[in-house]
Parts: structure tokens; C-alpha cells; sequence
């Protein structure tokens, strides 16, 4: 697969992507209220998680589906 992440995208998705993962853990701990309407503290705090590990792979290997099947690259070659 090749690499279609860079600049402010990467940089972007490594920040956003370790603060979910932060918030997640915080908010499984109870520390952070999480729990929207009726989806459960628990649950909240996974999905959190799962998105900032997703975020923090494809920043790090700049590579991303997504942006593949939509075309899109970020990533300026010199």
C-alpha cells in the first residue's frame, strides 16, 4: 500500500489520535464522564480508544484507506 498521509493531516491524526486514546482510558477509569444518553460509560470510553489507536496507525505508517478510496494524498513528495 503506499503512503498517502503527510504535512498537517499526519500531524493532525497523531495529536487527535493520542488525546482519544487518553480520554478513553480516563474516562474507562471514571475519572471523565463519558456516558451519552444511553450508551454506557464503558462502551464510550472503547470506542474513544479504538478511534485514537486508528488515527495514530494511519498517521504513523501514513497510510490510510480512506483517503485511497476517496482519492485524497496528503502526503507532498519532493
Amino acid at each position: 500500500m503506499e503512503r498517502n498521509v503527510g504535512g498537517y493531516d499526519r500531524i493532525g491524526r497523531l495529536v487527535i489520535g493520542a488525546v482519544l486514546v487518553i480520554v478513553g482510558v480516563v474516562g474507562y477509569a471514571g475519572m471523565v464522564g463519558l456516558a451519552i444518553g444511553p450508551i454506557p460509560q464503558a462502551l464510550a470510553a472503547v470506542v474513544l480508544v479504538v478511534l485514537g489507536l486508528i488515527l495514530l496507525v494511519t498517521g504513523y505508517t501514513q497510510q490510510c484507506p480512506i483517503n485511497r478510496a476517496l482519492g485524497i494524498n496528503t502526503l507532498r513528495r519532493s
